[in-house]
């Protein structure tokens, strides 16, 4: 009787703890080039859903669990001629795919705040994080330990991954180097944030991409308040890069400091960022994910060797006019002294507009559209000239 009981329990954890959702996600991209060595444009509309499916935990000193993503992209229009944005599958032959799917499952164990994951990973980390900006999010395969505060004001992380599912791909991939294409039997990394103080927090990390790189990371992130709705958050972030091994990634030794500094006054946000990239090689991250850069925009990383860069950012939130739900984001980065294998002191700058309105009530609560524009010059060398427009509608139902 005893063993039932706590079986029914266990049970009723793992079940009553369980959530699931389904995102529904419509995204029409186009990229108008204006280099006369490129194609006029690229085209692609797709309608994508994903279904995340999460598990409680069952009782006892150590409980386990499971999740499970799926994913299901749609091609809705575009051509051999035109694809090539990411946000459809391609084929070999340059066709995209009518549809594209994957399935991610991830076992999981829990011992005090400590929770263990193996299997689908998506993590959001300054030496790893999959991508989220297309119809379908990528992810990576592997396992990975976090630490929530077992330690009072301190979460740690490590784990070990070695396989890679593209935004735009059905099958799990080696590991690859984004820059050349260079594959890795494995990635590890390791490292934690530490609450100083109530607003200021300390990061280390280190990432290694087997016999292509090392990455070591310092941050420290601080909000201080200044008067009623006043704030000014520092994000200040360091980086030291290698090669490593066998050095498949070709030559790399360099360092990357960058800082954003936002003063939020009400409604309104004004942010300013800056970086210098010192040595050899561009800044690495893994293919499939996207670098930890205060310069991480639309189209561009800003990550070519040796690039300084600079960022004007302006947000407003529309609610203090009586518009909850829509708001509105501009920024403005100029990249200058970058390197190239056949170009130096080549020059880059981009111009992002978001506009966003989420529904706030009503049977289509939860809604979202947003339109993205973008214009990307280059020059010194550098012949990258786009401009692009984005339409993304969002809903995200919850299934239970």
């Amino acid at each position: 009787m005893i063993a039932l009981a706590n079986s029914g329990h266990a049970s009723a954890d793992f079940l009553a703890d369980s959530k699931a959702s389904l995102e529904l996600r419509n995204m029409y991209m186009n990229r108008d080039f204006r280099q006369s060595s490129a194609p006029a444009t690229q085209e692609d509309w797709g309608q994508g859903f994903t279904l995340r499916a999460q598990s409680g935990f069952t009782e006892g000193v150590v409980g386990f669990g499971v999740d499970a993503m799926a994913q299901l992209g749609v091609k809705l229009d575009s051509t051999p001629r035109n694809s090539g944005t990411g946000v459809l599958a391609v084929n070999t032959s340059g066709e995209p795919e009518d549809s594209w799917s994957e399935l991610g499952l991830t076992a999981k164990a829990r011992f005090a705040n400590s929770t263990l994951r193996l299997g689908t990973l998506q993590p959001v980390l300054p030496v790893v994080m999959y991508n989220d900006t297309r119809l379908l999010s990528s992810a990576f395969n592997g396992g990975m330990l976090t630490s929530d505060k077992d330690i009072p004001g301190l979460t740690l992380n490590a784990g070990r991954l070695n396989q890679v599912n593209q935004r735009d791909s059905s099958s799990w991939d080696d590991l690859s180097f984004v820059y050349n294409g260079a594959q890795s039997d494995h990635f590890s990394f390791a490292g934690g944030a530490y609450d100083l103080l109530d607003n200021l927090t300390a990061s280390y990390y280190y990432g290694k991409l087997d016999n292509i790189y090392d990455q070591h990371f310092l941050g420290l992130v601080n909000t201080l308040p200044l008067a009623d709705k006043i704030s000014l958050r520092t994000d200040l972030r360091y980086f030291r890069n290698s090669d490593s091994g066998k050095g498949l990634g070709g030559k790399i030794d360099n360092d990357a400091i960058m800082g954003m500094l936002t003063l939020s006054v009400g409604a309104h946000k004004f942010g300013a960022a800056y970086q210098q990239m010192s040595g050899d090689g561009n800044f690495p991250f893994l293919a499939g994910g996207d670098p930890y850069s205060v310069n991480l925009v639309t189209y561009n990383t800003f990550g070519k060797a040796d690039t300084d860069a600079w960022q004007l950012r302006y947000d407003y939130d529309f609610a203090s006019l009586g518009i909850p739900g829509l708001s509105f984001m501009t920024r403005y980065v100029n990249g200058s002294d970058i390197d190239t294998p056949v170009v130096s002191n080549g020059k880059e700058w981009e111009r992002d507009t978001d506009l966003a309105y989420v529904i706030q009530d009503g049977s289509l609560k939860g809604l979202n559209i947003r339109w993205r524009n973008v214009t990307f010059r280059s020059g010194n060398g550098l012949t990258n000239d786009i401009d692009e427009n984005r339409l993304i509608i969002g809903y995200t139902l919850p299934l239970w």
